[in-house]
């Protein structure tokens, strides 16, 4: 009975393998859904309006864009969690995705186990701003101050929770300073707060901080990512200017429901490969600050995993995020 059992289990697998590349080779047959989680205009809808219409052109098939917007991407996350696992329902998704699953005390799905990570896209660093006021030109001298007159020092964010709280929260851990945090609804009006010398730093896309900066408005110390920005090439990274190791980027990718046939992975896996090979997608994602970055299902299941669980520690040694 064992060995009946066995050629059982063994048949129903060869026959699953040519279905699968079956399906694969016809697919895509009719429209395919992105979701892109946030309202229109932003890096997040720029990328998933790009990624479509070059989806399109590669698959011969309409992928349509679609804002799915609300709780900071928990709304687009829990859609697709929800979704059938054909290939016919695709998210955009952001770090935001993994910031939720560690400051959420409960979530509506699991954060990687109902999802099937298809690649990696783009990432995008934050600048380190001042308001010029402040008198520091430099990450080591912002941290001197700050222990100097500990918890006077204000940074603004786009709300409790976002990327540039984070961000932010990182810095102070990793530098051993302590910052007053001060939210706002958005990323626009607390920007809005910095020039306007109402919060003394923060973090922000380097894109919408570039006319600022040129205008004398805002003073940028330091980036988030590794290495510098094409468009700031005078700027240091935070981990070379005073705080060795500290690295924060936003990303963005793109998930199916889990579930989803290998074989459907491998072909959008590809196909978004050779999107992020052209040179005109390059060019676009660079002016917006942004870096390409095509990868493996797997190396980016690795990415989301860290990152859930380094927020998580911050999480744990943070009070102020803890209960969001």
């Amino acid at each position: 009975m064992r060995t009946s059992l066995c050629r059982l289990i063994a048949w129903a697998l060869l026959s699953v393998a040519p279905l699968s590349v079956a399906l694969a080779d016809s697919y895509p047959a009719h429209p395919v859904r992105i979701i892109i989680p946030s309202a229109p205009g932003g890096a997040s809808d720029m990328l998933g309006r790009l990624l479509a219409q070059q989806l399109s052109a590669q698959l011969k098939a309409s992928f349509v864009p679609e804002n799915v917007a609300g709780a900071g991407t928990l709304i687009a996350s829990e859609q697709l969690a929800h979704s059938k696992p054909d290939g016919y329902t695709l998210l955009l998704v952001t770090s935001s995705h993994a910031i939720n699953a560690a400051i959420k005390k409960s979530l509506p799905y699991d954060p990687v186990k109902d999802f099937a990570p298809v690649s990696l896209v783009a990432t995008l660093p934050d600048l380190l701003l001042v308001n010029p006021s402040l008198p520091v030109h430099s990450v080591s001298e912002l941290i001197a101050l700050a222990r100097k007159e500990p918890g006077k020092i204000a940074f603004g964010s786009a709300g409790l929770g976002s990327g540039t709280h984070l961000d932010a929260e990182l810095f102070r851990s990793m530098a051993g300073i302590d910052l007053l945090h001060v939210p706002y609804k958005g990323g626009t009006p607390s920007v809005t707060a910095l020039v306007a010398g109402q919060v003394q730093m923060m973090f922000s896309n380097p894109v919408s901080s570039l006319p600022l900066v040129k205008a004398g408005k805002l003073r940028p110390l330091a980036i988030s990512s590794t290495s510098r920005s094409p468009l700031f090439p005078d700027v240091p990274p935070i981990a070379e200017a005073g705080v060795p190791g500290y690295e924060a980027q936003s990303w963005y990718g793109v998930l199916a429901p889990k579930g989803t046939p290998p074989a459907l992975i491998d072909t959008l896996n590809r196909a978004v490969g050779k999107v992020l090979a052209m040179p005109e997608v390059k060019r676009q994602i660079e002016a917006a600050g942004g870096e390409t970055r095509a990868s493996t299902p797997q190396d980016f299941e690795k990415l989301l995993t860290g990152d859930i669980e380094r927020w998580r520690k911050l999480v744990a040694s943070t009070p102020s995020l803890q209960g969001l």
